[in-house]
């Protein structure tokens, strides 16, 4: 499907959606007059107030749309001199392929690239072009790859694909705008959720064959191993980009900490672990087509090239860095533009890592010290709490809460791993020991001295009352003080938590509540607002505020508070929760409850009967 046609059927089918709109008002209106004569004219307002509504919602969409612009993404803007390679190579393959190169470029943190176009009058005249580099591309490719993204972007511009993005753009926001107005209970909505749809399988259905335009593109000027390899690289990346933020950068975020060079941490896990980014790349599992999604899937892309008409290109496995006058540099700034720091604490990476992973340490050492503190009725509690128990012979009845499937006796043998992490905290606590960074792989525990230090055997002596006094005197020897770790956080909190589910309009101890659920608990909200805007709160919610922030907004119960939930009823559902201190909560769901997503209760019922087992 060519542009124009792309662009003519998401015109008709944008137009489509507004006659919908019309006809349905037709109808209500004729509706109206029948029932005005059957009945009186407050019956008849009542029943069709609804509809009316949500025929309001369509023009609302249609005028937030059209009066939305379509601004460049953020991202930092590089001239001639911070990326005179990139500049040059840029104006040579736009001449190859036939259209005007971009005005401006914008380095953006994502694994990714992308066009732009300001266009005017539908797509019919051509506006300012922005050419998107994700700066994770330029860490991890050649030049020979980049230079096939690069081309299948610019085919793009030459396909006058980036003329419809404006059109493309407000269609979709009017028509999700429209369905995001309409509660999911007016018949009206299933009307148009379902032309929604329709749209969609249309636009993407177009949007997939473009992909595959490009694509011809990436071959004609870079070559088939290069466009190939360019491609498949893009998951691997993605997925080593995933990697680095959830174990590198997220747990000192989470801890008020901020990497003084986010970028820069990227490259250097790159070059550490290059061969596992290359073996993933080679080995990644090939997804299934949707017809939900805008691009092909990688295999059907990679046969596509693979018929495509290719130049003699000359490999030139330089790395892409190359095409930045000093890409370092470019890292920092655009953190500085598009990175939130808040009030968090900048630090080198070194210090990052030591300060995250002890944060980190500390939190599952406190989860122990507070089931420590409910075992024995102790206020404060610490390692010394845990080894009075190892001497007293109870640990493995402490212990059995870690390890259910485990007798007393394995259980205690089994807390040999807790023990560790319980050490470890200790060892850094006394001011021994420190968290050393590694980009291969976690991080090392390590003495003053810089070696490291290897706690598991001092840990399984700790264990037992017969070797309980060994493993304190190595522990001596080593500078350990015991007394030195004790919990910090005496109440649990949603910090590293993740979202599962959420329910609205859900009674808890008689009162309205919105619950979300985390994988460490709930957090409830009272007295949430309107029954019949439940899930568009929950959405609009989650999407804009962190849920660790939100549980400290808002009343929090920790799943390690609650001793044991009996389910009255699961449908609706219906649960009593029992409290370590005794108190209890009455959970209740009303006929107005709205879900996040539509598993929410199901996985609020999976939690209830892990915390019996």
């Amino acid at each position: 499907m060519s542009a124009t046609y792309r662009a003519l059927a998401s015109v008709v089918m944008l137009i489509g959606f507004y006659v919908v709109a019309l006809l349905q008002l037709a109808a209500v209106g004729a509706l109206g007059v029948w029932l005005f004569s059957y009945t009186s004219g407050v019956v008849t307002g009542k029943l069709l107030l609804p509809l009316v509504v949500a025929l309001g919602a369509v023009a609302v969409g249609l005028w937030k749309a059209i009066r939305t612009k379509n601004e460049p993404a953020p991202g930092l803007i590089l001239g001639e001199r911070e990326a005179p390679q990139l500049w040059a190579t840029v104006r040579e393959l736009a001449a190859a392929v036939g259209t005007r190169a971009p005005d401006e470029i914008r380095l953006v943190p994502e694994v990714n690239a992308a066009v732009g176009e300001q266009s005017r009058l539908l797509g019919l005249v051509g506006g300012r072009r922005t050419l998107y580099v994700g700066l994770p591309l330029l860490q991890a490719m050649r030049v020979d790859q980049l230079r096939s993204v690069l081309a299948h972007e610019l085919g793009h511009y030459s396909g006058r694909h980036t003329r419809l993005g404006g059109v493309a753009y407000r269609g979709r926001l009017a028509i999700e705008g429209t369905i995001e107005r309409i509660s999911p209970r007016n018949p009206i909505g299933w009307v148009f959720k379902g032309y929604a749809k329709l749209y969609l399988l249309v636009d993407n259905a177009a949007s997939r064959r473009q992909e595959l335009e490009a694509d011809r593109s990436s071959v004609r000027l870079a070559g088939h191993e290069a466009a190939t390899s360019a491609l498949r690289t893009l998951p691997a990346l993605d997925a080593a980009w995933a990697f680095y933020m959830d174990r590198y950068v997220e747990p000192g975020w989470s801890a008020g900490l901020a990497p003084e060079d986010l970028f820069g941490g990227f490259a250097q896990l790159l070059e550490a672990r290059r061969a596992e980014i290359d073996e993933l790349r080679e080995n990644a599992p090939e997804r299934g087509a949707s017809r939900w999604d805008t691009h092909p899937p990688i295999g059907v892309r990679v046969a596509a090239m693979g018929e495509a008409p290719a130049a003699e290109a000359r490999p030139d496995d330089r790395p892409a860095r190359i095409m930045l006058a000093d890409v370092a540099d470019a890292g920092r700034q655009l953190q500085g533009l598009v990175v939130e720091h808040g009030s968090r604490r900048i630090l080198p990476w070194p210090e990052f890592v030591a300060e995250s992973v002890a944060a980190a340490v500390q939190q599952r050492s406190d989860s122990i010290y507070r089931a420590a503190g409910r075992f024995t009725g102790t206020a404060t509690t610490g390692l010394p709490t845990v080894l009075d128990l190892v001497r007293a012979g109870r640990l493995g009845e402490f212990a059995e809460q870690f390890f259910p499937n485990a007798t007393r006796k394995e259980a205690a043998v089994a807390f040999g791993g807790p023990m560790e992490t319980l050490l470890d905290n200790a060892a850094v606590r006394s001011g021994r020991a420190r968290w050393q960074l590694s980009w291969s792989g976690p991080a090392q525990l390590v003495g003053a001295d810089g070696e490291r230090w290897d706690l598991a055997e001092i840990a399984k002596l700790a264990v037992s009352p017969e070797t309980l006094d060994e493993s304190l005197a190595r522990l001596a020897e080593l500078g350990v003080d015991a007394a030195q770790a004790t919990v910090v956080q005496a109440r649990a909190s949603a910090r590293n938590a993740d979202l599962i589910g959420g329910l609205a309009n859900i009674k808890i101890d008689g009162r309205e509540h919105d619950v979300l659920v985390l994988d460490n608990g709930l957090v409830l909200i009272p007295d949430p607002g309107k029954s019949s805007e439940g899930e568009k709160r929950l959405t609009a919610l989650v999407g804009a505020v962190p849920v660790g922030e939100l549980a400290s907004r808002h009343p929090y119960l920790p799943y390690e508070e609650i001793t044991s939930v009996e389910v009255t009823r699961e449908v609706p559902l219906k649960a009593t929760l029992t409290l370590y201190d005794g108190r209890t909560v009455q959970v209740q769901e009303l006929m107005s409850s709205e879900f996040l997503e539509k598993h929410s209760r199901d996985t609020l019922l999976r939690v209830f009967e892990r915390i019996n087992d």
